[in-house]
């Protein structure tokens, strides 16, 4: 959670160096301190700030978006707010305890909740996975530590399971940070042009084609003349042949089904 806060309001200033958050203890609960550079607190707090206008963005009528985190500890009834045991039968680590879990989830979920555990057995994260989660109305990402989590959140709690690649992390801080990255970009209003999102890499099936902006010359290497002839039934010619060859040399794995 700490990490993903730091990301998060350093892709907003212009001064992310001096972005420090850090966790406080304050009545049973675990609050995070937020310093930055005087001339970027407006940008996160004030009237115009970054996060104010994400926040208008993601709260239109008919499509409220807010993102909140939760800690995990807070679900938790003993002295010491444990939060994970051993595995029955023997073996190293330590798994994620059903209690806490399943009381955090039931607490906070809806009718229209959809719970997803992040793990490396999960079917894998794409951008048409994105889009799906993209119409949820709302959506429990569940982050898994440790040895992982007893057996009975995954056949009894979850909805689906999500793995962002083919390798292990410490936790699932990191898979959170891209799936909320990835998924908010495609809401209605939060770039500044939607069709950015539309017209990129994997959201047609391929990679997207290369992309030039001024000089048409820059030490020797021209823009191709397609680009700079003005014929738009050309330009889009051209883009598609592009986006198929960088697709075909680099990823011909999702050319299955591209005619």
């Amino acid at each position: 959670m700490q990490a993903f806060l730091e990301y998060v309001v350093k892709g907003l200033v212009d001064r992310p160096d001096a972005v420090t958050v850090t966790p406080v203890e304050q009545g049973g609960q675990t609050l995070f301190e937020l310093r930055m550079h005087p001339t970027d607190v407006g940008k996160i707090i004030g009237k115009q700030g970054a996060t104010i206008q994400a926040i208008r963005s993601l709260t239109q009528v008919g499509a409220a978006k807010r993102l909140r985190i939760h800690n995990l500890r807070d679900y938790t009834h003993d002295r010491h707010r444990t939060v994970d045991d051993r595995p029955f039968g023997g073996g190293p680590g330590m798994l994620l305890k059903p209690e806490p879990l399943f009381e955090a989830v039931e607490q906070l979920k809806t009718a229209t909740t959809r719970v997803i555990l992040l793990g490396p057995a999960g079917r894998k994260f794409t951008q048409p996975v994105a889009r799906e989660l993209a119409q949820q109305e709302h959506l429990l990402l569940i982050c898994g530590s440790y040895e992982g989590y007893d057996e009975r959140v995954r056949t009894a709690l979850a909805h689906d399971e999500l793995s962002i690649g083919d390798y292990v992390l410490t936790n699932g801080a990191l898979p959170a940070m891209v799936i909320v990255d990835c998924v908010t970009r495609l809401l209605p209003g939060v770039l500044g042009d939607d069709a950015s999102a539309t017209d990129e890499s994997f959201s047609h099936g391929l990679l997207e084609y290369p992309q030039y902006t001024r000089p048409a010359e820059f030490r020797g290497l021209k823009v191709p003349d397609v680009l700079l002839s003005g014929n738009h039934a050309g330009i889009e010619k051209w883009r598609r042949e592009q986006a198929l060859q960088r697709t075909r040399e680099r990823r011909p794995d999702l050319l299955d089904g591209q005619k």
